[in-house]
């Protein structure tokens, strides 16, 4: 069996420590600081379902980052959230394919008119549906345009 992602992350901080990499090192603390904390608010030990969530809220936080950066011309900022971005990015799922994203939504599509559910409604069932499918495996935001493209069309 595989290691859990957290003992995953931990052997990562080790490596990044003997490697002296300080970057790589900082952005690996700083998540374990955000899945140290969530543990003590819930009292209990996360899951790596739960763990990927995480990651996936701080991939997001550091796209926002980004291109609030870039539109500030900060550069060299953009570029520090670009090179966290990667470091986060190891331990989420390998990324879902443009065709896996496009056959969720249709399936997502089908099981939401099954059960006559339309208009705004439907939008929030879809995600739903769609978010534990692709789960740490696709952008979110761009799910959720592709999503109101084939509400639009549907």
């Amino acid at each position: 069996m595989s290691q859990t992602l957290k003992a995953e992350l931990m052997t990562a901080v080790k490596d990044a420590m003997r490697a002296k990499d300080s970057a790589r090192l900082g952005t690996l603390r700083f998540l374990q600081a955000a899945i140290k904390q969530k543990e003590i608010d819930d009292q209990r030990e996360l899951t790596d379902t739960e763990i990927t969530a995480i990651i996936e809220k701080q991939v997001k936080q550091r796209r926002e980052s980004i291109t609030a950066f870039e539109q500030a011309g900060r550069t060299e900022s953009a570029d520090q959230e670009k090179a966290e971005l990667v470091v986060l990015q190891e331990f989420l799922p390998a990324a879902a394919s443009a065709e896996e994203v496009a056959l969720a939504i249709q399936k997502a599509l089908q099981a939401v008119a099954a059960e006559g559910v339309a208009g705004p409604a439907a939008m929030g069932k879809i995600m739903a549906l769609l978010k534990t499918a692709l789960a740490g495996r696709a952008d979110m935001s761009a799910v959720s345009a592709q999503v109101k493209h084939a509400l639009a069309n549907h």
